[in-house]
């Protein structure tokens, strides 16, 4: 597979793990998830919403129905507000606010990062920087 589309496809595989991540909760809880997710500074949800964005433009990019350098910088910014506010959120949720693993905060983040890494690769693949 080529490097122009499969850099892409890292990006998408990282957004679709923020949406899944964010998704455990409801599926595996019992208890106010919602609560959960409005304790700390910011509501993860929101990467998610940017994670569905993502996938459309990084996806349009690799299969050349828009321009590459504009989903690969679109990507990355998508990228970088999601893992920003992951972090965030990550670092301000209260543990007890809902009886799961301590580490599903930062299984949301994780795949967040790989989007950015996805979306850092898809740039340097097409000569942006």
């Amino acid at each position: 597979m080529e490097e122009d589309r499969l850099a892409p496809m890292v990006g998408i595989v990282g957004c679709l793990g923020v949406i899944t991540a964010l998704l455990y909760p409801y599926l595996t809880a019992d208890g106010a998830v919602g609560a959960y997710y409005s304790f700390g500074a910011v509501n993860p949800l929101v990467a998610g919403v940017l994670a569905l964005v993502a996938i459309i433009v990084l996806a349009a990019g690799r299969e050349g129905r828009t321009d590459p350098s504009l989903a690969a910088g679109a990507g990355l910014v998508l990228g970088v507000f999601m893992l920003v506010l992951t972090v965030a959120w990550a670092m301000t949720a209260p543990l007890d606010a809902l009886l799961i693993t301590p580490y599903h905060r930062w299984s949301v983040v994780a795949p967040a990062a790989i989007v950015v890494g996805g979306s850092l690769w898809y740039a340097r693949v097409l000569r942006i920087f």
